[in-house]
């Protein structure tokens, strides 16, 4: 879900080889090292959990403090007062009306988020980006852990089991990710207020006066935000976690296009080029004004302020060394984000060498395609393409065109593959102006749930002269069908399944079914253009590449440098992609780990699966179990899989 290919945060926030020959790195739910996930997804009674509960947390060095101070109170007032036995419905109600509880919760305290699903009820607010605000959400968090350790499960069917076990596992990540401070850190080229604000814009609805009035009454509030954000960054300042200077200096560049503009050309004044035929004249000149007043007056001024803030201060004090590991505990920082993007235990040194080991095998697949094309050697053939005019864009139109063919080309063997698809509309449109430049060629943004913004899969013309077509294809289906777009959308219309299921995000499922998606436009005969197979070949590489540099920067103390060279020694990609892939990785610690992690466990699970079945083996049905329960974790996904290979077996 980041720029590349994947959604942004909430749903952008966002893709066969075999397994390398070692033992599983994929932690069950009863290995998990915050004991607190095998207490709490245990099907004992109440006062029992509750008690075993306080022990185990009193002696997990691992688990927040916080939370194992909270769960031993909890433990002893249950030891007290135990709780009667419950009849399984009546647990059933109290599991489905905490997740609704805890669902509703996260809609109040994130509205934009709230607004970009089509709930329309916090519209005039936005997320308070405070300490205080913070550190509310860990207590109500650790409160729903004990109340969720309290509902027995047993009885229950194995997606109300799943629902549980998913919702603990989040609310544990944000308890240990708490302890490093990471709205500290607030802002990068790729992630913060300064590019969510603006991108918000676009993904809500404008149909009655209302929406206007709280949408002016919403941009009243961006000073206070981008104030908050600036004290944390400030707290950051104070405790040596702040960004590389290069990187912030690119902050500054997003802030300063939106604080030079005129109101009437920034973002926020696009709602007002269409009113909906229902508002009447009056009505439309009234909110034209309060809302261009509103640009002028709040949010114009406080971008201007952000970026001095930026100029005098932040950049200035902004770090040297591009690697997570410079900051206070970056170390064991960067551990915990590689375990949260792949879901696995696989430590950096093991992540770097699977990377070295693809990129040889890609390497070799792609040398093969060299002789085909004419070329003594893979150099020869990639040293040709920079003065090869037919593999770079020639206008925006011909290459948002190639997108659109490209995937228009995948609709029809859709059913060949998927026994259920998704009822959602997915368009192409161009990267907005004002973030081409700190963007890579391509990226999804989902749809609404109601189907009345379509997914979309969004492309760059920022120097398209020099971008290269040769990965256009395989790009298209990782961001589209049957990549991101499928199996998001699919994901947004279960039935059945409390609302956070709808929403849940692992990067290794989600990035690694989009690149796994690439490899699926292979298996149906696509990429018939060799230059296009190369490019595939290249994507792959590039997703093996990263689990090189990435782990070089952050774990290995490589500078940028190193990373641009490693890149460009085994990667024919322009120059502008090069540097922005290697900027995102800087900024953006272990994010994009995940895909070719989780594309190689995909495959390993297809292999088994085919393995195991022989010719019960069904494509689509193996498909539809990957997809049709949302985003997982891998090991939950690969038990499931196994449950499911056990069943057909059994037929």
């Amino acid at each position: 879900m980041g720029k590349e290919n994947g959604p942004r945060r909430d749903l952008r926030h966002h893709f066969g080889c075999a397994a390398p020959a070692q033992a599983s790195h994929h932690f069950p739910l009863s290995a998990f090292p915050f004991t607190l996930i095998l207490m709490l997804t245990r099907r004992t009674v109440p006062g029992m959990l509750a008690a075993t509960l306080s022990v185990t947390l009193i002696h997990a060095q691992t688990f927040p403090k916080s939370v194992q101070q909270q769960a031993a109170e909890h433990a002893e007032q249950e030891r007290l007062t135990p709780a009667a036995p419950q009849s399984l419905a009546d647990r059933r109600a109290a599991l489905n009306a905490l997740f609704d509880e805890i669902w509703q919760d996260r809609l109040a305290h994130n509205p934009e988020f709230a607004s970009t699903i089509g709930d329309k009820r916090y519209n005039d607010q936005l997320t308070d980006y405070s300490v205080a605000a913070y550190n509310a959400r860990l207590d109500r968090g650790r409160e729903y852990l004990i109340r969720l350790g309290a509902i027995d499960t047993t009885g229950m069917t194995d997606q109300e089991v799943l629902s549980k076990d998913l919702m603990v596992r989040e609310l544990v990540d944000q308890q240990e990710e708490a302890e490093f401070k990471p709205w500290e850190m607030p802002m990068t080229q790729m992630n913060g207020i300064q590019i969510d604000l603006p991108e918000l814009v676009p993904q809500l609805s404008f149909q009655t006066v209302k929406d206007y009035d709280d949408y002016a009454a919403r941009l009243d509030k961006v000073p206070n935000a981008l104030q908050q954000v600036t004290d944390n960054a400030m707290s950051g300042i104070d405790d040596g976690r702040i960004p590389p200077k290069f990187v912030l200096e690119k902050v500054l560049a997003q802030v300063n296009v939106i604080a030079n503009q005129k109101p009437e050309e920034t973002p926020f004044a696009e709602p007002l080029k269409k009113f909906p035929t229902s508002i009447s004249a009056a009505d439309q000149t009234r909110i034209h004004t309060e809302v261009l007043d509103a640009i002028r007056t709040q949010v114009l001024p406080a971008y201007k302020r952000l970026a001095i803030f930026l100029t005098k201060t932040y950049i200035p004090a902004g770090r040297t060394d591009p690697g997570i590991w410079a900051i206070p505990e970056g170390d064991k920082y960067y551990a915990f984000l590689v375990k949260q993007s792949t879901t696995t235990y696989l430590t950096p040194v093991q992540i770097h060498q699977i990377g070295l080991e693809q990129v040889q095998k890609d390497e070799a697949e792609m040398t093969e395609i060299a002789h085909k094309l004419g070329f003594k050697d893979l150099a020869a053939l990639r040293a040709s393409i920079p003065t090869n005019p037919k593999l770079h864009a020639q206008s925006t139109d011909q290459l948002i065109g190639l997108y659109a063919h490209y995937i228009d080309q995948m609709r029809p063997k859709l059913p060949d593959l998927f026994g259920h698809l998704p009822k959602a509309p997915l368009v192409v449109a161009p990267v907005p102006a004002y973030m081409q430049q700190d963007q890579t060629q391509a990226y999804y943004e989902a749809g609404s749930p109601d189907g009345k913004r379509p997914g979309t899969v969004y492309v760059n013309f920022y120097k398209f002269q020099d971008r290269l077509i040769t990965n256009v294809e395989s790009i298209s289906y990782h961001e589209g069908i049957p990549g991101h777009h499928l199996q998001i959308s699919i994901a947004q219309e279960l039935t059945g399944l409390p609302e956070f299921r709808h929403y849940t995000y692992y990067t290794a499922y989600t990035e690694g079914w989009a690149l796994y998606a690439e490899q699926l436009g292979k298996d149906v005969g696509f990429y018939q253009d060799p230059w296009q197979d190369y490019g595939r070949l290249e994507a792959d590489e590039w997703r093996a590449i990263r689990l090189v540099v990435d782990t070089g920067v952050h774990s290995m103390h490589w500078t940028r440098e190193q990373m641009l060279d490693y890149f460009r020694a085994h990667s024919s990609m322009d120059e502008t992609n090069i540097e922005a892939e290697v900027d995102r990785y800087i900024a953006w610690p272990a994010q994009a780990l995940g895909y070719k992690i989780g594309q190689m466990e995909i495959l390993k699970l297809r292999a088994n699966a085919q393995q195991a079945l022989g010719p019960k083996f069904d494509i689509r049905a193996f498909h539809d179990q990957v997809v049709d329960s949302g985003a997982l974790p891998m090991d939950v996904l690969e038990q499931r899989i196994d449950a499911w290979i056990a069943s057909q077996q059994g037929h």
